[in-house]
């Protein structure tokens, strides 16, 4: 049976994510080390993990498998979760998949060193935009039909 997976802490597509899984009638998971609020939709279970680095990506990846599908930004936690089968999305709708991780995780550890090296280095990223919600709404659609199918 299909379940979503989300890494919750910092995730700005939460209420979406519910949305779409209740329309199909899918169980998700919203993983955080707490500071959300519990949800009252009985599809939505809330998990709550200890603090410290990647416990809650650890308790996703322990579980998600072929025919889930996990809603995270964790490139590491992505990569586990395509290789144990899982279909694995970004909140901005962007898939990851086995054929493009390899490219995405060489990309995030280049620019990790590339912040180290200059310590004056500020920001880099893009807002979270109207338009990116959209595409991981219909991402998220297609993602749960494949993912059920």
């Amino acid at each position: 049976m299909t379940e979503v997976y989300v890494d919750a802490d910092a995730c700005p597509v939460k209420a979406e994510v519910e949305r779409v899984a209740t329309r199909n009638q899918v169980r998700v998971h919203m993983v955080s080390n707490g500071g959300i609020r519990p949800s009252a939709n009985p599809l939505i279970q809330s998990v709550f993990v200890s603090e410290g680095p990647d416990v809650a990506d650890m308790w996703i990846a322990d579980r998600a498998g072929a025919g889930d599908v996990v809603i995270t930004n964790d490139i590491p936690l992505a990569a586990r979760c395509v290789e144990a089968g899982a279909l694995v999305l970004r909140p901005d709708g962007d898939p990851l998949t086995a054929a493009n991780i390899g490219n995405v995780l060489a990309t995030r550890d280049l620019m990790a060193d590339l912040r180290s090296a200059d310590p004056f280095r500020q920001g880099g990223g893009r807002a979270f935009s109207k338009a990116d919600r959209s595409r991981f709404l219909d991402a998220l659609e297609r993602a749960i039909r494949k993912a059920k199918g």
